[in-house]
């Protein structure tokens, strides 16, 4: 048979919860997306043979897909009542919102308004992708695009207030 509770007015009443302790920091989370493109290279300016030797294949006229991957990383001190310094479900959602929805299954050079006018270098995109994201970040603070063209060619970008 039980025991009955040594302090029954002790287990009725609410215990206040003590507040987790918050640790300060500066700290970098990233996000990963993917998505298939296709893109050429070509700069309308200049001839086909200049277009041939500065692409060379890239700048095919029937055009060549990679498959990207996007790195997105923020920086900023984790919110004392979460431990975040935003969710990472919420950045995905933005990702997804600002880059892969608009560029996922399609022609980068034709396709996305955003890119319009632009040759679609690794380099480019990274600056252009910043600035779909950069106005959705409502928690820390942009840090840095990295978009992978291939596991070995990428190119990082960390925002137009960035050391030269």
């Amino acid at each position: 048979m039980p025991k009955p509770a040594a302090n029954s007015k002790r287990s009725t009443r609410s215990v206040r919860a003590k507040a987790p302790r918050v640790l300060t920091g500066t700290v970098y989370i990233t996000r990963q997306v993917h998505f298939n493109s296709a893109h050429r290279l070509y700069n309308p300016t200049k001839s086909q043979a200049w277009n041939t030797k500065q692409y060379g294949m890239c700048t095919n006229p029937h055009w060549h897909g990679h498959n990207y991957v996007l790195e997105v990383t923020l920086k900023g001190q984790p919110d004392p009542d979460t431990g975040y310094i935003v969710d990472l479900g919420e950045l995905k959602r933005i990702l997804n919102r600002a880059v892969v929805d608009k560029c996922d299954h399609r022609n980068l050079n034709d396709e996305v308004d955003f890119l319009r006018g632009i040759i679609p270098s690794t380099e480019n995109l990274v600056i252009a992708f910043w600035q779909e994201i950069e106005p959705h970040i409502t928690a820390g603070k942009l840090h840095c695009v990295k978009l992978y063209e291939t596991p070995r060619n990428f190119a990082e970008y960390f925002g137009p207030d960035a050391a030269s």
